[in-house]
């Protein structure tokens, strides 16, 4: 039943979000999301690392109502339920920002949530559902939760809201597209972070479509990078293992629809390693006073990494797309950014 009612509600999409539906998801979600700010980033190591003449604009997402750009597809997912599909209520699997996301859209709808999480997430994470109302559910595994969240559809008739995968999924994600490009104007390129790539391809849908000359980046972390060795195959990948800092960005497989938009949208797909993610981490805390997660450094960590020649002198946007942290593993990840950026 909710496979058929996803089905019926992603048919008026195209295989990839039209600006049109990009447009009429932005006015659906109007007074729902919060319209994130942009920063220049003009201080500290873009001052001390980057040509003058290079613009780095800082879009922040971290400051979206639940800590990450996440609710924007889930408010667009669960808007699309009818009646009885909210009486059942909505089920998801994740680490943390994602299961936080539908707890909240769950609430503002009034539809009952249960949010599949694995027993390493953050405990801030899960009491943030639990605040809003979900119950969570622990597993020993990332992939243990999806199998109990789709145990959940079949035997309790609960919508499943994918993390990052699926046409309304993508079309929320775009919203954030929309609003940089009206933001910041004349930008030669966009870093997104990537998970399942449901971010980064409805970013770049949106960017891609009303500016063809502004290249999109995708960036991973080396030990959760499915997306990238997708790219490589030519067709979705599982990965055999997960491990990375950068738990928001640990999907362990890409998917067909968030695949084909990436691979239609995004120039490429780079990889950064853990040590530069907490580098990144650190210099966002110290130049810019922004406390995020490692996900939300990852542009960042790109842009001194394996961007860093081809992104030096231009004008540049970087998501931020999230800051649910515990305070413990916070101050952790950043002492070691700065040790790392105290030898360098």
């Amino acid at each position: 039943m909710q496979a058929l009612m996803q089905d019926a509600a992603a048919a008026s999409f195209t295989a990839y979000p039209s600006l049109d539906e990009l447009r009429a998801t932005a006015a659906r979600l109007q007074g729902r999301v919060l319209r994130t700010p942009v920063w220049r980033w003009q201080t500290g190591v873009v001052a001390e690392r980057l040509a003058p003449a290079t613009e780095v604009w800082l879009k922040l997402e971290l400051l979206q109502r639940s800590g990450s750009f996440k609710l924007r597809g889930a408010l667009n997912n669960v808007a699309v339920l009818d009646d009885a599909a909210r009486a059942r209520g909505v089920t998801a699997a994740s680490a943390g920002n994602h299961a936080m996301a539908v707890a909240l859209a769950a609430q503002a709808a009034g539809t009952p949530a249960k949010v599949a999480m694995p027993r390493h997430a953050s405990p801030a994470r899960m009491a943030a559902c639990r605040a809003a109302g979900a119950e969570v559910l622990l597993f020993d595994t990332i992939h243990d939760a999806f199998a109990a969240a789709r145990a959940l559809v079949e035997s309790e008739g609960r919508t499943m809201i994918h993390p990052f995968d699926g046409p309304l999924t993508a079309a929320g994600t775009g919203t954030v597209g929309l609003e940089l490009m009206e933001q910041v104007a004349g930008l030669d390129a966009v870093v997104v972070p990537v998970g399942g790539g449901g971010l980064a391809g409805g970013i770049a849908a949106a960017v891609k479509q009303l500016n063809p000359r502004c290249e999109v980046f995708g960036v991973e972390p080396l030990g959760a990078d499915a997306m990238a060795r997708s790219f490589d195959a030519g067709a979705p990948v599982t990965l055999e293992r997960v491990d990375t800092v950068a738990d928001s960005l640990g999907a362990p497989y890409a998917m067909d629809y968030s695949f084909g938009v990436c691979r239609r949208f995004v120039d490429e797909v780079v990889r950064v390693s853990d040590d530069a993610l907490c580098q990144a981490l650190h210099w966002l805390f110290r130049d810019m006073k922004l406390a995020v997660e490692p996900a939300g450094a990852a542009a960042t960590a790109a842009l001194f990494g394996p961007l860093r020649e081809r992104l030096d002198g231009r004008k540049v946007a970087l998501i931020v797309c999230g800051a649910n942290l515990d305070a413990d593993t916070f101050a952790r990840l950043l002492a070691r950014g700065a040790a790392l950026d105290q030898s360098a």
